[in-house]
């Protein structure tokens, strides 16, 4: 590696070997200062050689680089908006392994500070996601680049996850607003696919007409459709549980075979519903408000799909599997909407006592008697007397004998 003059500017050549054992060249140039273009140097040489005497904003780049093809692109979109502009404006020229559990709480306080133009703070479940990012980097350089401890750990979280109001439509309001959307078709038929089948808006978005079997009445979700930096992106669905066949009632296939019949010329491949969701949340807020209806968010059209199948007794199991969740999700986030079988059980269990006190050993008819005959004693004290004492607070009482029969 060497640094040069480049006119009235400076510039470095790096050398190196790359992971294939092969030799590479490449260069950076447009340093003002030499002091610039040496500092870079020594950067690049610490980051080849893996060394932690470097800055953070040198350590994010190899984190990048060790992540960013092991993630989904609008997922690292999501981690490297919020670690350029949360965390590196905080650590970025601060060396790595300098970095303090002290360090951590005061950038912490500094978030936790924050007031926007109209006075709002940053939410407890955001916060927590920040903290989370931080965290992770340091999590990377302790477990692969030898950096003795994680400051985030030690230094506590910050927020937590917040367990927002599930918000739902019954099937009488989603029909009130589907009677609203039928000025427009484009909008009338994504949102009957959005409540009737489950998907999430990302899988609608990304349907195709090579997605439909109308003969076998199915839907195939296998992907998801994303708009990233200006560019449409299909990727794959959000969970391997995702990827799965959808049984169709009939009448949303007759309403699916008129829409792409609507169509002109539409090619197997191409998306049928070429829109955006910023446009879905442009039409759920007028439909709600023409239909009378409350305002909910698009993704509350998957809460109340999940809603209708509990409350027509489908157990969470099968409702997992047409949904694309995991069963122990839809108990957990679902459970105060499944009947409750309690008083069944109650029951049952009254049922199989009665049961044993008639069909089992003289031991099991004792401690029934046993119970009868505090149940006459007792019904006999209050009888006689105003003020009744319980029966295991009398001396008396315990002379009295059972008579087993």
């Amino acid at each position: 590696m060497a640094v040069y003059k480049d006119g009235d500017k400076w510039r470095v050549i790096y050398r190196y070997t790359n992971y294939k054992g092969e030799r590479k060249q490449t260069q950076k140039r447009g340093f003002v200062t030499k002091r610039e273009a040496v500092a870079w140097e020594h950067e690049v040489l610490l980051r080849s050689e893996s060394k932690l005497d470097m800055t953070f904003s040198s350590f994010f780049e190899i984190y990048e680089e060790d992540k960013k093809k092991r993630v989904k692109e609008n997922t690292w979109e999501s981690k490297s908006h919020i670690i350029r502009t949360k965390i590196l404006p905080f650590f970025g020229e601060r060396k790595i392994a300098e970095i303090e559990p002290k360090d951590v709480i005061a950038w912490q306080n500094e978030l936790l500070a924050y007031k926007g133009e109209n006075g709002e703070e940053y939410s407890p479940t955001y916060l927590k996601t920040i903290h989370s990012q931080l965290s992770a980097i340091f999590n990377h350089a302790v477990r692969y680049y030898h950096l003795p401890s994680n400051p985030a750990q030690k230094a506590g979280s910050m927020g937590s996850e917040e367990h927002k109001e599930m918000l739902f439509w019954t099937k009488e309001e989603y029909l009130k607003f589907a009677d609203a959307m039928m000025d427009k078709p484009i909008s009338y038929y994504a949102f009957e696919m959005l409540y009737w089948t489950g998907i999430r808006c990302g899988e609608l978005l990304a349907l195709t007409p090579k997605d439909f079997n109308f003969e076998r009445q199915e839907l195939i979700i296998n992907k998801s459709y994303q708009r990233l930096n200006g560019r449409d992106v299909i990727t794959t669905p959000k969970t391997k549980k995702s990827n799965r066949t959808i049984k169709m009632p009939k009448f949303l296939c007759e309403e699916m075979r008129e829409y792409i019949d609507m169509l002109y010329e539409i090619g197997e491949d191409e998306r049928l519903f070429q829109i955006t969701k910023s446009y879905l949340h442009h039409e759920m807020d007028r439909g709600a408000k023409i239909a009378g209806v409350k305002r909910i968010r698009i993704h509350d059209l998957r809460h109340s799909a999940i809603s209708l199948l509990i409350e027509m007794g489908f157990s969470a199991l099968a409702i997992a599997e047409r949904v694309g969740h995991e069963s122990i999700d839809i108990t957990y986030r679902y459970a105060h909407l499944f009947p409750t079988k309690q008083t069944e059980m109650a029951d049952k269990l009254d049922a199989e006592r009665m049961e044993a006190i008639w069909m089992k050993p003289d031991s099991i008819r004792a401690r029934s008697n046993f119970r009868i005959s505090i149940w006459w004693w007792k019904s006999a004290a209050v009888r006689s007397s105003k003020t009744y004492t319980p029966a295991w607070k009398m001396r008396e009482w315990r002379k009295i004998p059972v008579t087993v029969s």
